[in-house]
């Protein structure tokens, strides 16, 4: 990382960072070496930090591009504001972001991807109890990102 200055390494500081993000973009790369990156909802696994779950209709670019390659790079962030000083070229941007790379799996055990869904529910809704439709929860898929790597930066207000 270039700039040190801005480097977050406290896994607890880059975890609240995803905590209050409410997208994940995860960008994955097809056969002929072109990227693709997509806004995603996303919750966290059983081991926090570890894993994130993500669910996504059976078909479409992002399922095709996964089931042959399923080495990823996400990343989210919050927190932005233009600091303004003057000119156009004196601006700036306050921020906090996080990006890291894993590998997706595809989670069919109903467990599991009923464990997924309420993950996914309860970062957007702080509720942890919800019920799902056995016929949905068959057709959605479930794919978790185990984490590999991680990092932070923020660049906040002086």
């Amino acid at each position: 990382m270039r700039r040190k200055d801005r480097q977050i390494e406290n896994p607890t500081e880059i975890m609240n960072i995803l905590k209050k993000a409410d997208v994940c973009r995860l960008a994955m790369c097809d056969d002929d070496k072109v990227p693709y990156i997509v806004p995603m909802t996303f919750g966290f696994g059983k081991d926090g930090s570890q894993s994130l779950y993500f669910h996504s209709a059976s078909e479409g670019k992002k399922i095709n591009i996964l089931k042959k390659n399923n080495v990823v790079c996400f990343e989210a962030d919050i927190e932005h504001k233009l600091l303004f000083r003057g000119d156009a070229c004196s601006c700036s941007m306050t921020y906090q972001s996080v990006i890291g790379t894993g590998r997706i799996s595809f989670v069919n055990d109903p467990a599991e991807k009923i464990e997924a869904l309420r993950a996914i529910m309860a970062h957007y809704t702080k509720k942890s109890e919800h019920v799902f439709d056995e016929k949905e929860v068959k057709q959605t898929i479930i794919m978790r990102l185990d984490i590999k790597e991680v990092s932070g930066k923020a660049h906040v207000k002086p």
